[in-house]
């Protein structure tokens, strides 16, 4: 580990910011009737876009040297993140911002649970517990039934599943950068998934019928879905992985904890969505889980085992 200064905390602290105003910009291109495939295509294409000559300049030649095997699993690590961006953005259609943040913000626990199934790795009795905690919280917020200003009103609940769906979906992503990350550096996996994800949403989003809307939009839709690009997708994950030069990946972890309360105080004040007492009880029940299971963590690690690590936020 590098000798800390201010610059890591301060980059936490964008980084936060930055993944916090996820939910917002994209309510505000919804708002501007961009269809949720065609934000989560955007997005990801746009962050590609910028990346392609920083990427194929300083990695060129290790791009070229992939082998079947490693871009296979990019290919499909890509189409797990093109899951979740379409999932996620979608269930922000139907219900609030406070849920469809925290309920995706759970993925750190699907890990957890799918480890064992997966990865063959046992899981402690404190990581258990969490993951019971947060069912139970995901049950408080999710049988309120409000929407808060959500699009559409009518099926909150269908909200709530699309964004745990996303939640599966990028801890199914997480799980495969483990062994993809191992044989690549940071920046050309970022790249390949960035590339892959964006493919099958533009794929999807043709498909589908939402790609049409790509000639009505207006130039205020355009502006929403490129700042999305560019602040938690761009800003927000490059800031996280830059503290995480300096600071261990368990601490960066529980900053990142903080994203869906500063989503719901930005949709407070930007979306005057205000959320329902028990949406507040369960979404505190689940970070409390999240905060179990991440101490667990820190204590299963050995002195050896915390250099750091990549953390690449969802939103």
């Amino acid at each position: 580990m590098k000798s800390v200064t201010w610059r890591p905390f301060a980059a936490l602290v964008i980084g936060l910011l930055a993944v916090s105003s996820s939910s917002i910009l994209i309510r505000y291109a919804q708002g501007e009737n961009a269809p949720s495939l065609l934000i989560a295509a955007w997005r990801v294409t746009v962050a590609a876009l910028i990346l392609t000559p920083f990427v194929w300049s300083r990695h060129g030649a290790e791009l070229r040297a992939l082998r079947a095997p490693q871009l296979g699993l990019a290919i499909l690590s890509g189409a797990f993140l093109a899951a979740h961006f379409g999932a996620w953005i979608t269930s922000l259609e139907y219900t609030s911002v406070l849920i469809s943040a925290t309920l995706v913000t759970t993925n750190p626990l699907i890990v957890a649970f799918l480890t064992p199934l997966l990865l063959r790795e046992k899981l402690s009795r404190q990581t258990l517990g969490a993951i019971f905690l947060a069912i139970i919280g995901g049950v408080i917020i999710s049988v309120v039934g409000d929407a808060g200003n959500a699009p559409r009103q009518g099926a909150p609940l269908l909200g709530a599943a699309l964004s745990f769906l996303g939640a599966v979906a990028v801890a199914v992503y997480y799980i495969i950068g483990r062994k993809l990350r191992a044989e690549l550096k940071a920046l050309p996996y970022i790249w390949l998934v960035y590339g892959s994800a964006a493919l099958t949403l533009i794929a999807v989003a043709l498909l589908s019928g939402q790609g049409n809307a790509m000639l009505t939009l207006s130039a205020e839709a355009f502006l929403w879905m490129t700042l999305v690009a560019i602040f938690p997708q761009l800003i927000g994950h490059s800031s996280f992985n830059y503290a995480l030069g300096y600071l261990s990946a368990a601490f960066v972890s529980l900053v990142v904890l903080g994203e869906p309360i500063l989503s719901t105080v930005f949709a407070v004040f930007l979306l005057n969505e205000l959320p329902q007492p028990l949406q507040l009880v369960g979404s505190a029940v689940i970070l409390a889980a999240l905060f179990l299971a991440s101490r667990a963590e820190v204590r299963a690690m050995r002195p050896e085992q915390a250099n750091p690590q990549q953390v690449l936020a969802a939103d």
